[in-house]
């Protein structure tokens, strides 16, 4: 009779064992999510240019080089288009473009820009006749 007892109260305690470790887990997943959500993420989007190209969507994350290099981050093959023509870059919780000396420049919503720009949610930035759309979340 006492083995029984002993029994039920072992594996009682390693099921109360289980359900703290699940709780602690749970708190956990839920901290970690908590943080990316105040985390503001900038997006690029290609939605107009080569067919290749249209629908590719990167996260910015770091500074990220367009231009015909294959050493760019998004490599746009086209005469026009120089080997490094443009650089996004984060400054802070900003993102910014700049013009990096290309012959035929850079604009933004149209407007030509000769030094970093501040870009805005769903700002579109052209490179030749490569669109590629800003956005953040």
């Amino acid at each position: 009779m006492i083995d029984i007892v002993l029994l039920i109260v072992r594996l009682l305690f390693i099921a109360l064992l289980y359900l703290f470790l699940f709780a602690i887990m749970k708190t956990g997943i839920g901290l970690v999510r908590g943080q990316r959500k105040k985390e503001r993420t900038w997006n690029l989007t290609v939605e107009k240019g080569p067919k290749e190209l249209r629908g590719v969507s990167l996260v910015v994350r770091g500074p990220v080089i367009v231009g015909r290099s294959p050493g760019a981050d998004i490599v746009i093959g086209a005469g026009y288009v120089s080997g490094r023509h443009a650089r996004f870059e984060l400054m802070g919780q900003n993102l910014f473009v700049e013009d990096l000396g290309s012959t035929n420049g850079t604009a933004v919503n149209g407007q030509r820009i000769f030094e970093p720009t501040a870009l805005h949610n769903n700002d579109v930035v052209t490179v030749g006749d490569v669109a590629i759309k800003v956005r953040f979340s």
